[in-house]
C-alpha cells in the first residue's frame, strides 16, 4: 500500500482499507508478497510457503473474523489468501476477482487461469466493481456468492472550484481556447498510448483551426517521448503539468473544459470518476473502464476503440457545442454523487462482510 507508483488499483485497495478502518474495524495487512507471475518464479513460490507459515503461526490462537483479499486474476492469483483462510478456518472474501476464460487458450497464461479459477472457487464471496466482470464470474460461481459494488470516490475531495479555474486559466494565459485535460502515468504501454492518442486527436483538431489547449497531468519514463510528439504536433498548444498529488487534481479538473483519455485496456479509470465529480465531461473509449464510469450522452461521450476517428469527433463536438458541454458537465457531477459515492457503496460491502463474519 506504500508503493511509490500510483495506480487505480493502489487507490482502490487503499480506499477500501481506509474505509473499513475508519468504521472501527481492525485491519491487519497480512503480507506484502507480490504474486504477479508467481507460477514462473520459483523463489517467490518459496517465499509464499514461508509467508503462509508465518501468517498461520501469528493467527492460530487469535483468528481474524475473515480474510479479505483485494484482487485476484490470472497474472496474480491470490494463492496466499486461499491457503491461509482455509487452514485458519475463516471466511475467505475477494474484492475484484476476475475470471477470463480466454486466458486458458494460451500456454503462457494457462497456469494462471487454472490457479485463479481454483482460488475463486475457494472464496466464500467475491465482490466486483465492474459489470463486465460480474457477467464472467456468473459463469463460474453461483449468484449468491457474488456482489456488484459500483466503483466510487469521495466526491467532497473532487469539488469544482471556480477560484482555481480562474487562477489557473489566467496563469496559462487562456483566451478563447477550449482546455482539454488528460492524465495518466507515462509508463510504457497503454497509458502512454492513451496520452499519445489524445495528442494526435488534438493535433488534428488544431489543424482544422479549432482553438484549443491541451494540459497533461502525469509523469514517468515515457514523458520525453510524449513531449517530443506534442512539440512536433501541437507546438505551444500543450502544457505538461508533471505529477500532480491526487489531493490537488481537483484544481486542474476545475480549470479544464473537457477530460479526454481513451482508457485502453483500463480496468476502471479512477480519473473518469474524479473528472466528472468536478463537473468535467469525459471523452473515452467504451470498450473498457470508460463504460463503467461514464454514461454516454449524459455525462460524456464514448466510442469504440476500433474507431479512433470517432474519439476525435467527440472532442470536436464538445469544443463546438458549448451548451451540450455544460449540460454534460452538470449531469456528470450529479451522476458521481448519486451512483459513485465511495462511502455509500462501501457501506453495502461492509454490511455483507459483517454477515459473512457472523457478526450480525
Amino acid at each position: 500500500m506504500d508503493h511509490a507508483n500510483p495506480s487505480g488499483d493502489l487507490v482502490t485497495g487503499t480506499e477500501l482499507h481506509n474505509y473499513l478502518a475508519g468504521r472501527g474495524h481492525t485491519i491487519t495487512l497480512a503480507s506484502n508478497l507480490r504474486c504477479r507471475w508467481i507460477y514462473y518464479r520459483p523463489l517467490t513460490l518459496l517465499r509464499l510457503v514461508k509467508e503462509k507459515n508465518r501468517i498461520l503461526r501469528q493467527n492460530r490462537e487469535n483468528k481474524p473474523d475473515l480474510w479479505l483479499s483485494y484482487h485476484s486474476y490470472y497474472k496474480a492469483p491470490d494463492l496466499l489468501g486461499a491457503i491461509c483462510s482455509k487452514q485458519l478456518g475463516v471466511p475467505y472474501v475477494i474484492f475484484q476477482g476476475i475470471y477470463s476464460t480466454k486466458r486458458r487458450k494460451e500456454l503462457k497464461t494457462l497456469p494462471g487461469f487454472l490457479l485463479n479459477r481454483k482460488v475463486l472457487h475457494a472464496a466464500d464471496h467475491v465482490f466486483t466493481n465492474k459489470r463486465r466482470d460480474l457477467i464472467n464470474l456468473k459463469r463460474l460461481l453461483p449468484e449468491n456468492c457474488l456482489s456488484y459494488i459500483a466503483p466510487g470516490i469521495q466526491p467532497r475531495l473532487f469539488e469544482f472550484s471556480d477560484n482555481y479555474r480562474k487562477e489557473l486559466r489566467q496563469s496559462w494565459a487562456i483566451g478563447n481556447e477550449t482546455v482539454i485535460m488528460t492524465a495518466a502515468m507515462m509508463r510504457p504501454g497503454v497509458k502512454t498510448d492513451g496520452i499519445s492518442r489524445v495528442i494526435q486527436s488534438c493535433s488534428e483538431l488544431a489543424g482544422r483551426g479549432l482553438p484549443l489547449r491541451l494540459i497533461i497531468a502525469g509523469d514517468g519514463s515515457c514523458r520525453q517521448q510524449l513531449e517530443r510528439q506534442a512539440a512536433e504536433l501541437l507546438s505551444n498548444r500543450v502544457l505538461f503539468l508533471g505529477k500532480i498529488p491526487r489531493q490537488e487534481l481537483y484544481q486542474y479538473y476545475s480549470a479544464a473544459d473537457i477530460f479526454a483519455f481513451p482508457g485502453i485496456e483500463e480496468s476502471l479509470g479512477m480519473v473518469y470518476l474524479e473528472a466528472q465529480s468536478c463537473k468535467l465531461p469525459v471523452v473515452a473509449y467504451q470498450d473498457w473502464g470508460g463504460q463503467e464510469a461514464v454514461v454516454h450522452g449524459q455525462t460524456g461521450l464514448l466510442s469504440p476503440a476500433s474507431q479512433p476517428a470517432l474519439f476525435t469527433k467527440h472532442i470536436h463536438q464538445l469544443i463546438e457545442e458549448t451548451a451540450k458541454r455544460r449540460e454534460l458537465a452538470e449531469t456528470a457531477g450529479e451522476h458521481i454523487r448519486r451512483n459513485h459515492d465511495l462511502d455509500h457503496n462501501y457501506h453495502q460491502l461492509e454490511t455483507k462482510l459483517l454477515a459473512l463474519a457472523g457478526r450480525v
